[in-house]
């Protein structure tokens, strides 16, 4: 059997250990650990960017959190964890743990780098306007931050969904199964075709996050070039809200 055999097999498709299946989980530890990166990450980010303090030490811990070994960690996690706890969560939270550190330094300096981009004179004239601090980030350092906010969220999206097939390696469910299972029973085609998906996978959130970019961020943000008929409609849309 081929990869495509394998792929299109009615078999794979259906049951607890289809593709549906093993994709749906994957994603599932994937945006849990990604939902809790975003809350460690931003609200740090957001006061290193706009303090100013802090960023040798958190940037520095974050960015040390890159040389782990991924498995290492995880079987130490679970070496510790599973003791004293009786059922899947034993394993579900070392997994989770491991890719909350995978997702955590490219969010937090997305963040920060984009707060810190933003030309000082803006925060100036905010202030000038007789905005708080408060105000000052979310109606003008997060909105300018977005672009290279949303660009660290989509390296974390990468590396964690590229990295959670660990999850397999701690008898956990999701495509990693593919690969661990069609290794153990030297099924070459299961092996690659569970690669092949979840190289697609990737892809595929990567154009998902192309167009969320060309969508909802600023174009004088990303210095795009905007069509005439949209610009008046933009245009248009300021004066009706002024």
């Amino acid at each position: 059997m081929n990869i495509l055999e394998w792929i299109i097999d009615p078999a794979n498709w259906s049951g607890d250990g289809s593709i549906p299946f093993q994709t749906m989980m994957h994603l599932m530890y994937s945006v849990a650990a990604l939902a809790l990166a975003l809350l460690i990450a931003v609200p740090l980010g957001v006061y290193i960017g706009h303090t100013g303090k802090g960023e040798s030490l958190i940037m520095g811990s974050a960015n040390a959190m890159r040389a782990l070994p991924t498995l290492g960690l995880l079987i130490l996690l679970v070496l510790i964890i599973a003791p004293k706890i009786g059922n899947s969560l034993a394993f579900v939270i070392p997994t989770l743990i491991v890719l909350i550190l995978l997702a955590v330094p490219p969010i937090l300096g997305g963040v920060v780098s984009g707060i810190q981009a933003i030309d000082r004179s803006v925060i100036d004239a905010a202030r000038g306007m007789g905005l708080s601090d408060r105000q000052i980030i979310w109606k003008v350092e997060l909105p300018c931050a977005l672009p290279l906010t949303l660009s660290g969220v989509r390296g974390a999206t990468l590396q964690v969904v590229s990295t959670a097939v660990v999850a397999a390696y701690v008898s956990l469910d999701g495509l990693g199964r593919f690969i661990i299972d069609g290794r153990a029973a030297n099924d070459y085609a299961e092996m690659a075709g569970g690669s092949l998906i979840i190289a697609l996978l990737a892809v595929a959130l990567e154009l998902g996050f192309a167009f969320a970019s060309s969508r909802f961020i600023s174009p004088g943000l990303t210095r795009r070039k905007v069509a005439p008929r949209a610009r008046a409609m933009q245009s248009t849309t300021t004066l009706i809200n002024v």
